[in-house]
């Protein structure tokens, strides 16, 4: 697997950098939908079209070591 993992969904470019992810799970917490913890307990994508946009941004921002990137549809980053 990739050091990076992205995604576009509802217009937002989402990255998870598998790096820096340490498997807090907050992302899981916020949108358990969207992402999961793989076997090493780093972040995945599960499926994040069956969350709102809003829930993406959130579980995005809930990471406490900024793993989870996100982009608008303008190209500006936006979380963290």
């Amino acid at each position: 697997m990739n050091d990076h993992d992205e995604r576009v969904v509802g217009g937002l470019r989402v990255r998870i950098d598998r790096t820096l992810c340490v498997g807090f799970g907050d992302c899981v917490t916020a949108a358990p939908d969207a992402f999961a913890l793989d076997a090493r307990d780093v972040a995945v994508f599960v499926t994040p079209d069956a969350v709102t946009r809003a829930q993406l941004l959130r579980a995005c921002a809930s990471c406490p070591v900024d793993a989870l990137t996100a982009w608008n549809e303008n190209g500006e980053q936006v979380v963290p």
